[in-house]
């Protein structure tokens, strides 16, 4: 246990991170808390989160549950027995945490290296590291001196420390075992305790093999969390996810001059090679690639023809973007997230089908990582699976356009005064008409469409 008052801070989580809400503390206040034990539940823009305490010591918060914070903002102490926390007399309030009795003083933000309480490695200069970073460098024999701290000022975290053992060799690594011989965080232990895993089972893939979370995901998936189902007279807060998505889609529209396009796609080649690959590809092969999958390649190569859909718009005008990154819309209980899917006009389809899957399922299973949401330079979201034909999708801010795919269904064709049943979707192209004008926006949805009417083409 510390012998010496510890801060609590809100880490930043991805580098876009500015603010975050303790959507739950896992301890009670008083509590004694081990260090690496799991101290409170974080809700990020993009993702949610546990955060370890990075010492021991009785917790004592000084924000609410469900308060939100600017990151690297004072949340809470680690304290001695009997200690008692330093004064937070002039601390301005987070918001949503109300007033009255409820603790809610918070910390500004730390600024600079002098914000950070300095730690010193084994050659006895001084860094500013957290608790839990030289708990893990000490372990693995890293000399500080050797991290680059990507925290508030400089402030070298437990992720900064990882990085730099993940990428050295297994043998350049010492990890101290504990008593059972299985290296393992305090959480990864406690994690293991709760789904009933025993470590002996688990093959870990970190660091001179120690187990982490990801090793204990692979053997049982953690429980997926899904919000309580709303009732009339509930009162959602405008906090986290639901919060950013609404200030950023209002920001959107605000912000930018929006406009729809709707253009109706034949899919007979599409869904035709797809049954086709059903029967020749087997289970040991990559997966078929679904109807968005072709999407998703068809709008990546459209875009490299048509690079003003794959721009930003600055004030010194607009910017057209050397890669092509796919964002896809994903639904996750409380709102959406959109994965990047980077480089995909370099991809063959069976590549962006794997990724596309693997991608959805971390979303909806909360693990996906913060730097798997960002850097998208167009977005394809679908609304097909719940029978909608026809919308118009909102722009995520910084592209200049984004994708819809509606349901595919039935259509007709006439040829020699006979009908013909068809296969047909309609596409839904909202862009921004500061940067693109309505004829090269129609000229990319017939770009897609054709991709479409020969997808042979789409699977290298």
């Amino acid at each position: 246990m510390t012998d010496v008052a510890v801060e609590v801070l809100l880490p930043k989580i991805g580098l876009t991170m500015q603010e975050g809400t303790i959507d739950e503390w896992l301890v009670p206040a008083g509590t004694a808390v081990a260090e690496g034990e799991a101290l409170l539940r974080l809700a990020t823009d993009k993702v949610d989160v546990d955060v370890e305490a990075e010492a021991g010591g009785l917790f004592h918060p000084v924000v609410p549950a469900g308060a939100t914070v600017p990151a690297g903002a004072l949340i809470g102490w680690l304290l001695a027995e009997g200690e008692q926390p330093p004064d937070p007399a002039g601390a301005p309030m987070p918001a949503g945490s109300g007033t009255g009795s409820e603790p809610a003083a918070v910390a500004a933000p730390a600024a600079g290296p002098a914000a950070v309480s300095p730690s010193t490695d084994g050659a006895g200069d001084r860094l500013p590291a957290s608790p839990n970073a030289r708990r893990i460098a000490a372990a693995a024999g890293v000399d500080l001196s050797a991290v680059r701290g990507t925290g508030p000022g400089g402030r070298i975290v437990s992720e900064d420390v990882e990085d730099l053992l993940a990428a050295l060799p297994g043998d350049d690594l010492v990890t101290p075992a504990p008593a059972d011989g299985i290296a393992s965080s305090p959480l990864v232990r406690k994690l293991a305790k709760e789904r009933g895993i025993d470590l002996c089972d688990v093959s870990g893939t970190g660091p001179g093999g120690r187990v982490r979370r990801a090793d204990l995901d692979a053997v049982a998936p953690p429980p997926r969390r899904r919000d309580a189902a709303p009732r009339p007279g509930d009162v959602l807060p405008l906090t986290g996810m639901r919060g950013t998505i609404a200030r950023r889609m209002h920001a959107s529209l605000q912000e930018m001059a929006q406009l729809t396009h709707g253009y109706e796609v034949r899919m007979d080649a599409v869904v035709s090679l797809r049954d086709q690959l059903k029967q020749e590809w087997t289970d040991s092969e990559p997966p078929v690639p679904s109807v968005n999958d072709f999407l998703l390649k068809a709008a990546a190569l459209a875009l490299r023809e048509h690079p003003l859909l794959n721009a930003t718009v600055r004030e010194d005008g607009v910017h057209l973007l050397d890669g092509i990154h796919l964002g896809f819309a994903v639904a996750v209980p409380g709102g959406l997230m959109v994965p990047v899917i980077e480089d995909a006009v370099t991809l063959p389809l069976p590549e962006i089908a794997r990724r596309s899957r693997s991608l959805a399922q971390a979303a909806r299973e909360g693990r996906i990582s913060p730097a798997q949401l960002e850097g998208a330079t167009f977005t394809v979201t679908s609304l097909g699976g719940y029978g909608v034909d026809f919308f118009t999708p909102v722009i995520n801010p910084g592209n200049v356009a984004i994708l819809g795919v509606g349901r595919l269904r039935d259509g007709v064709e006439w040829a020699d005064d006979r009908p013909l049943r068809t296969r047909v979707l309609t596409l839904s192209l909202t862009f921004d008409h500061r940067a693109v004008d309505g004829a090269p926006a129609a000229e990319y949805l017939r770009t897609v469409g054709e991709l479409l009417r020969r997808p042979l083409r789409l699977l290298v």
